[in-house]
């Protein structure tokens, strides 16, 4: 008899996660693939956390097999993947994307892992196969009162948040908190309602079961070598409450702290426990939260419009995490990540390089991206996260609970991180929901990249727009003035090959525009490349001057280009043809521009 998953688990301590940077493949949706050979996989493609082999594979298959809505079918062919490949496999559970978790035979090498993979890889019907991979909170804790938040209302490197209650509070609008639950706190009781605990193995929950109704946070301490050996004792981060006091902890009710939609409620879906949370556990309350079906899980009676996933590990957004967020958005829910806290490229990190998420860089109190904040072209905007490393009043203050294992007595505490900056984004979609219930997730994220102001200090590698101004942002979409709703958007969906080591240019024409351009001008891209560092990218205005949007980079190993780049283009004339050059600067890798874009 196998041994229980929940009991043979070699679980993978947060700090292992935390510290990763490593490039994922992700599998090729809907095309069928030749089986790779185990040493043509890349290790992340095989990986739980570095290092770490996987011991679960999600894996969705095309949507007319029978594996796609039978979970005997599923079954019966994760068992003849297993014979084939030598191992024993075990079909799990169906996911609310409805691919399918398949439980790996234990103490498999990254080996024997890539050998599973590839039999799938090599089935017609199986559209993609990922691991399934630990997530972690990107936060770092350090130690209440509303003139302690210089985040919301500093005029250096505040969020401008005053401003914007005149016009809307997030009366209306529930934000689901995908993190580590939420242990009672008497400055956010109010504006808590019901969520879901997601954690589906028993030790990682660390709460006496699996799944359950109840999303309370028992606490994420861990004993020295308990998530892997040589790691130090962790008292328990509470991390999920911090996130949420930030978005909407009780205001005007003297004492405590202010939360940025103090009017909005909160739904905690809890999916990080002991050592992190599995991919498959966030991809179900991704699903749940925006009205999605999971099975075994009852219908969702709180339903939010803003997702914060302040969570994240190495390697590429995988396709089964992309679905899942598809999938929300296309049900109307803004979904806002961390960009991590690796000071490195979060291209190479999940969900921070996903598509159709807004991704929040860190900014300092002198506004500064924070120095451990990642950066790049995913980046689109960033947020106050503080630094505690010198000063710990340069944190970013909110709710929080004493206890160092279980909970203890409730307190407020500084913590800095990406974790951090995500919720002021959360909060401030939540803002613009509430006063314009029409927005789309898509007019959400452009109304606050529009609105957002010069980040004050200096972001090496790029943090997208800027310095969210909410107060701005919140003017624009109720029509008060003030700023931009950013909604007028010119496009091209004329697929273009970028040939190996040569260039090209797509038009496009914009017209019925006065005067010059703005100098927030958003210029969306969507490249598939199967190397983008070789791809040099340039805005051409209608009079020849050339923009560039990125450079070549021989560190830039990740696929592909989707990203929206702010190109200050206020001394150019707006009507005319607008051009996006594509150069490929070395040979043996080729791609397609599928889509670009310009909104003013």
């Amino acid at each position: 008899m196998r041994t229980s998953p929940s009991v043979r688990r070699k679980l993978i301590s947060v700090a292992a996660v935390s510290a990763a940077l490593f490039t994922a493949a992700t599998a090729t949706a809907a095309v069928a693939q030749q089986s790779a050979a185990p040493q043509d996989v890349p290790a992340a493609s095989t990986e739980a956390a570095p290092g770490a082999p996987a011991e679960r594979l999600i894996v969705g298959y095309k949507s007319g097999a029978a594996e796609a809505k039978s979970n005997k079918a599923a079954d019966a062919d994760a068992a003849a993947k297993g014979k084939e490949a030598g191992e024993e496999l075990d079909f799990q559970r169906r996911l609310g994307t409805g691919a399918a978790l398949v439980d790996l035979d234990e103490d498999l090498t990254k080996a024997d892992v890539s050998d599973v993979i590839a039999e799938y890889e090599a089935d017609p019907q199986v559209a993609y196969v990922v691991p399934d991979r630990l997530n972690k909170p990107l936060a770092t804790p350090n130690d209440t009162e509303y003139a302690k938040q210089w985040d919301l209302f500093e005029t250096t490197a505040g969020m401008n948040v005053p401003g914007a209650w005149d016009v809307s509070t997030g009366t209306g609008v529930t934000v689901a908190v995908i993190d580590t639950g939420y242990v009672a706190h008497s400055d956010l009781a109010a504006n808590i309602v019901g969520g879901y605990d997601f954690i589906a193995d028993a030790t990682v929950a660390n709460d006496g079961g699996g799944r359950d109704s109840n999303p309370a946070d028992p606490g994420d301490w861990t004993a020295a070598g308990e998530c892997q050996s040589g790691d130090p004792a962790y008292d328990s981060s509470w991390h999920g409450t911090h996130v949420a006091g930030t978005i909407a902890a009780a205001t005007d009710n003297g004492k405590g702290v202010a939360g940025i939609a103090y009017g909005a409620k909160v739904s905690p879906l809890r999916v990080l426990g002991k050592c992190g949370g599995y991919d498959s556990d966030i991809i179900d309350a991704i699903t749940w939260a925006s009205g999605g079906t999971v099975s075994g899980v009852p219908a969702n009676t709180n339903v939010a419009k803003v997702i914060n996933m302040s969570l994240g590990g190495g390697g590429a957004c995988t396709t089964a995490t992309q679905n899942a967020i598809n999938a929300a958005v296309n049900r109307g829910t803004t979904v806002v990540v961390a960009a991590g806290n690796s000071n490195a490229n979060a291209a190479n990190y999940s969900p921070a390089s996903c598509s159709n998420v807004i991704s929040v860089a860190a900014a300092d109190r002198q506004g500064n991206r924070s120095y451990y904040s990642n950066y790049g072209t995913v980046v689109d905007i960033a947020a106050p996260g503080g630094e505690t490393n010198s000063v710990t009043t340069n944190g970013i203050l909110s709710t929080l609970n004493a206890g160092a294992q279980g909970p203890g007595a409730e307190s407020y505490e500084y913590y800095q991180g990406t974790s951090m900056a995500a919720p002021h984004i959360a909060g401030l979609a939540a803002l613009l929901k509430s006063k314009n219930s029409a927005l789309t997730p898509a007019q959400i994220e452009s109304a606050i990249k529009t609105n957002a102001r010069a980040l004050p200090g200096t972001c090496s590698g790029g943090c997208g727009a800027g310095l969210a101004d909410a107060a701005r942002t919140v003017q624009a979409v109720s029509g008060s003035g003030g700023g931009s709703t950013g909604g007028t958007t010119f496009s091209s969906t004329s697929a273009v090959a970028v040939p190996d080591n040569g260039t090209i240019e797509s038009p496009i024409t914009v017209s019925g525009r006065t005067g010059n351009a703005p100098s927030a001008l958003q210029v969306g891209v969507n490249i598939t490349h199967t190397y983008r560092g070789d791809l040099v990218l340039d805005l051409v205005a209608p009079d020849g001057t050339s923009y560039r949007l990125k450079s070549a980079s021989s560190s830039d190993s990740a696929d592909n280009v989707v990203a929206t780049y702010t190109v200050n283009a206020s001394s150019e004339v707006a009507n005319g043809t607008w051009k996006l050059r594509v150069q490929d600067t070395a040979t043996q890798d080729t791609g397609t521009l599928n889509s670009w874009k310009l909104t003013f």
